[in-house]
């Protein structure tokens, strides 16, 4: 058996190896911590959409209706159990289960959810691209 002599004996080279491998996530964690902590690393994705107001999100999500489907905070009567909860959009890594949570890819699924996903259970509601914009910067501001 070939390992690593110590004062205590030989130390099989798996058990070393297996050392220096927690030593090294243990390195990594503290540096990802501190530079979260310094604002160095940005862990949530930058959801930021151009020309999108979020504060016009509540009026669209209510003007479409999608509170009859959806709980979304911050939109009265918004209490639906149909379809997900929005809040937390912004830390979700997928939208409609496979869709990979982007601002482009958010905007594409308010308007046309039937053209991504044939047969779910969203309905095309004619959301315009602006006001799909609008809905997915507010989507992306609730915690």
């Amino acid at each position: 058996m070939s390992g690593v002599q110590t004062n205590r004996g030989l130390v099989p080279f798996s058990v070393v190896v297996a050392g220096l491998a927690v030593a090294a996530l243990v390195v990594v964690v503290g540096y990802v911590l501190v530079q979260r902590a310094e604002g160095g690393i940005q862990v949530t994705p930058d959801y930021t959409l151009e020309a999108a107001d979020p504060e016009m999100g509540p009026i669209l999500i209510q003007k479409y209706g999608c509170g009859a489907c959806h709980e979304v905070a911050g939109v009265k009567g918004a209490r639906g159990k149909v379809g997900p909860n929005l809040n937390e959009t912004a830390e979700r890594a997928y939208l409609a289960g496979n869709l990979p949570n982007t601002p482009d890819n958010l905007v594409r699924w308010i308007q046309a959810p039937q053209m991504i996903q044939p047969g779910t259970a969203m309905p095309d509601l004619g959301v315009t691209e602006s006001d799909a914009r609008h809905i997915a910067a507010y989507l992306y501001t609730l915690d």
